[in-house]
């Protein structure tokens, strides 16, 4: 099967320790962050990557070649201007061959079996499969939620109310049809168009997964995924 991984963003908040490389070549034990994510990829059978790249996009080709020293194939897909989540899926889509592909942004590593959303959505015919995650406080992100057939029917949706639920987990497996409907240009995966094919009653649904999460946009998480590895806490 195949993923793209989101690698194209700038990392700004992540420079004061990271300044060098994108955020995803950020070394953890001397390997790009992005490795981790790869070898987890690779456990579930998910043997083709997609890059999605953009700054410095040149220093991952570099490292990962085509991927054969970690057991994938791997190319690239290079945005010349920022294009958003979805328009960088969209720009990769051009690589896609499968009818089901897997999206991941490349700055989290979310520890999960990945064919579980691959059995989801193979049963309930879903146009998307979505990984939400638990944490202790929604008002601080989107609300995401699904109904007790595991279909969405909430997403992003900000609360004031300081209280536990769910939201995005970022990990998608996506009809390769729906890149037809991503507009050109600069696109939110997020903002717009889930929410839009959600009002539209697309297909949608998902799990709520428990995993190891970690995402390493600011320097505090990025030493705690570092210490993480040192102590074994993190596996694939």
């Amino acid at each position: 099967m195949q993923a793209v991984l989101l690698a194209g963003g700038l990392g700004t908040r992540l420079r004061s320790v990271v300044s060098d490389r994108p955020k995803p070549m950020a070394l953890v034990d001397g390997k790009p962050f992005m490795e981790y994510v790869i070898m987890q990829l690779k456990k579930y059978g998910i043997g083709e990557i997609i890059f999605a790249v953009g700054y410095k996009g040149s220093m991952v080709e570099e490292y990962f070649k085509d991927g054969r020293k970690l057991g994938v194939k791997v190319s690239y897909a290079y945005e010349e201007e920022l294009l958003g989540t979805a328009g960088a899926i969209k720009n990769a889509g051009k690589l896609v061959t499968d009818d089901r592909f897997f999206v991941l942004n490349a700055d989290t590593f979310y520890q999960m079996d990945y064919s579980r959303l691959t059995k989801l959505a193979g049963e309930q015919g879903l146009d998307m499969a979505l990984v939400l995650r638990r944490v202790e406080d929604v008002s601080r992100y989107g609300r995401a939620e699904l109904d007790g057939d595991g279909r969405l029917v909430s997403f992003n949706e900000k609360t004031e109310e300081k209280r536990p639920g769910t939201i995005n987990g970022g990990v998608y497996l996506m009809r390769r049809e729906l890149l037809a409907e991503i507009p050109d240009g600069k696109v939110s995966l997020e903002n717009e168009m889930i929410p839009k094919w959600l009002g539209e009653h697309r297909a949608l649904g998902g799990f709520v997964n428990d995993g190891y999460f970690i995402d390493i946009g600011i320097p505090e998480d990025y030493l705690k995924f570092k210490q993480d590895v040192e102590e074994g806490v993190v596996t694939w």
